[in-house]
């Protein structure tokens, strides 16, 4: 069984402020994977949730390189 807590990279989450919520969606991992919530917060622990269950599930093979392309986050404070 594969082990998150030994083998799991950093994986840069981007989280985006939309009129009705927010969205957050990882950079440098293959597949599709969104998270989402009424707050930053909970669109950023869904994605983080998402991206453990896609890695344990798949394995680590699916991430786009051994590097992953640093990410700066922004938050909208309208």
């Amino acid at each position: 069984m594969f082990n998150t807590e030994t083998r799991m990279k950093p994986v840069h989450i981007i989280v985006e402020h939309h009129h009705d919520g927010y969205i957050a969606y990882p950079v440098g991992i293959r597949g599709i994977i969104v998270g989402e919530g009424d707050t930053y917060d909970d669109a950023a622990d869904d994605c983080t949730s998402a991206v453990r269950f896609h890695i344990e599930t798949f394995g680590d093979d699916l991430f786009t390189s051994g590097d992953l392309t640093p990410a700066s986050v922004a938050q909208d404070m309208v």
